[in-house]
């Protein structure tokens, strides 16, 4: 069971710490509303990837099957959410921008923060991808419940792990930096955001797998 557990683990950061459009939204969500907002959309993001892993100890190499012919679906719908993220970001950004000097924005609730990464996480292809392919890795394995449960809170608590601090290190800058410097900082991550659609969305355009 301490080797499902390590596993998980490795599986948790494997998927979390690569930086890809959820990690820059959750520093996004740091620097232009604080700690709170941020850990509620990191939590958001952990919890996807739990569901994730469950269905990968629980259910093996058959629901690879299922996966692949909506491969193409989740990736149009990862294109077109991301990129309406990141012009409603833009547009925040701009709000915020033209307020009043010394007018701190308004966060969004916590519960809906944490739904909407949530729905994010489970729609990010890089995500579906990297749990088909522990879904075929744990079939062939015979790991029991006790096994499997261990893989699964391992999984878990690393994913949330580093989304914590992901949250930190942009609530940290969003004391830090000048108003300046966050506006700057948000529209930039707001386009790294746009181009990470317009990446998921050339493959598409060009047949290309």
């Amino acid at each position: 069971m301490e080797r499902a557990f390590v596993a998980g683990v490795v599986a948790g950061y494997g998927i979390a710490i690569p930086v890809g459009a959820i990690a820059v939204l959750i520093i996004d969500a740091g620097l232009r509303h604080g700690f709170r907002t941020a850990a509620a959309a990191g939590a958001g993001a952990a919890s996807a990837d739990v569901l994730y892993a469950a269905v990968a100890a629980l259910f093996g190499a058959a629901l690879a099957e299922v996966l692949a012919p909506a491969a193409v679906p989740l990736r149009a719908a990862s294109v077109l959410l991301l990129v309406a993220i990141g012009v409603r970001g833009l547009l925040a950004v701009r709000r915020d921008a033209r307020a009043e000097p010394g007018t701190a924005p308004i966060p969004p609730g916590t519960l809906r923060t944490y739904a909407s990464f949530l729905g994010l996480t489970l729609l990010n292809p890089m995500t579906v991808v990297y749990f088909a392919a522990l879904i075929l890795g744990l079939a062939s394995t015979g790991a029991g419940p006790a096994e499997k449960a261990a893989f699964v809170a391992g999984a878990g608590l690393a994913s949330l792990s580093w989304q914590v601090l992901l949250a930190f290190v942009g609530s940290r800058l969003h004391r830090r930096l000048s108003s300046r410097m966050r506006v700057a900082t948000a529209v930039v991550g707001n386009l790294v955001v746009i181009g990470l659609a317009a990446a998921i969305a050339l493959p598409l355009l060009t047949g290309s797998s």
